[in-house]
């Protein structure tokens, strides 16, 4: 029986979804879906096309391993992240390499890094900078604070208060500041690395739900495994510094141009009409799921569809698929949802819902 015979008979004997579509057969991987073919147009991204963004990816991530051990989700989904511009909050216990990869990443993509320790008194004026008096020309100049960088590392920003938090707010939205009325741009890769520690919570001020949405993705950097630990070990034996990286021989292998470049390839990347649905029933199912308070916005839609975008082109693809999403969905969606208290109680998590989500949904193929 040939290919489109078997194709044929399948048709015939699956049943209709509520979708209008053929229902999925019962399969736990998602890799065989395949969106119909389109005819090629000249702003159709080929496959060559996709492959730079992998080779971008590929490389950046080869670099980044010169410092970092293990850690490749975590690494893999700050990529995604940087190329579908947006922002990432990273939390995880001390020790466990946010700083680290932070920087690596900065060298890799030759932007500048600045850091900032978030402490109770910290002032909104030492983040985005203030205006001082210059005697030689007698006026008062804005002196830029340390927002002005290509990737800014916001260390333990639950430990300031809320004003200070919200100095970031306009920053991350519209990559720019407004300081005494005037506005000044930011770069085109500018990008915010905000850490947490997960343990400790006194003396802290949660993040506002607002803030919160803000952030693209909420990474979760767990301990290496044993073999991870015991490479780090042999590192440090070796007279690995981590707090000189010029040791670990980093080579720049991006610039902001390179990036500008992998954005305008992904924007590019097809997707189906059966994803844009996916991606809307994934969302919409924690707005009425039953452990939920709060569940995923608008924006966490966009999001979705962004980085699974971002995510297929880093994987060489031209067109997007459910894995896509599946992969990314629990980074986007996780700091989004707000639990009820009975859930917690229980010991729900929102990755628990997240996957029990995804595993009920019909996947699209």
């Amino acid at each position: 029986m040939s290919d489109e015979e078997i194709r044929s008979s399948a048709s015939e004997a699956s049943p209709v979804s509520p979708w209008g579509e053929p229902a999925p057969a019962p399969q736990n991987s998602v890799n065989f879906y395949q969106p119909p073919a389109q005819p090629v147009e000249e702003s159709t991204p080929t496959y060559a096309s996709q492959n730079e963004v992998q080779r971008v990816a590929d490389a950046i991530t080869a670099e980044i391993h010169k410092a970092v051990v293990g850690q490749d989700d975590a690494i893999e989904s700050a990529l995604a992240a940087l190329f579908a511009d947006g922002h990432v909050l990273l939390e995880g216990v001390p020790g466990t390499a946010k700083t680290l990869l932070v920087r690596a990443l900065s060298a890799a993509v030759s932007t500048d890094f600045k850091r900032i320790q978030f402490t109770p008194d910290l002032m909104p004026s030492d983040i985005t900078g203030t205006r001082i008096f210059d005697q030689k020309l007698s006026e008062f100049v804005f002196k830029p604070g340390p927002i002005f960088t290509g990737l800014l590392l916001a260390d333990e920003i639950n430990r300031t208060p809320p004003k200070t938090q919200a100095a970031l707010l306009e920053a991350m939205q519209e990559h720019r500041v407004t300081v005494d009325g005037e506005t000044h741009d930011l770069g085109s890769v500018f990008m915010v690395f905000a850490t947490q520690n997960p343990i400790e919570f006194e003396g802290t001020y949660p993040l506002p739900e607002a803030q919160l949405d803000r952030f693209l993705l909420k990474i979760l950097v767990s301990y290496p495994p044993a073999e991870a630990e015991q490479s780090i070990l042999r590192r440090y034996h070796q007279g690995f510094d981590s707090n000189d990286l010029e040791t670990t021989n980093i080579q720049s292998v991006a610039d902001a141009a390179t990036i500008e470049n992998c954005r305008a390839i992904i924007k590019k990347v097809r997707v189906e009409d059966a994803m844009f649905r996916y991606i809307s029933a994934l969302v919409f199912a924690t707005r009425e799921h039953r452990h939920l308070v709060l569940g995923g916005g608008p924006r966490a839609s966009i999001a979705l569809l962004q980085v699974g975008k971002a995510m297929a082109a880093m994987r060489g693809r031209d067109y997007m698929i459910p894995d896509d999403v599946k992969s990314i969905a629990p980074a986007v969606l996780r700091h989004r949802l707000l639990l009820r208290p009975e859930a917690e109680i229980e010991g729900a998590t929102a990755d628990n819902v997240i996957e029990g989500i995804l595993g009920s949904l019909e996947v699209p193929r």
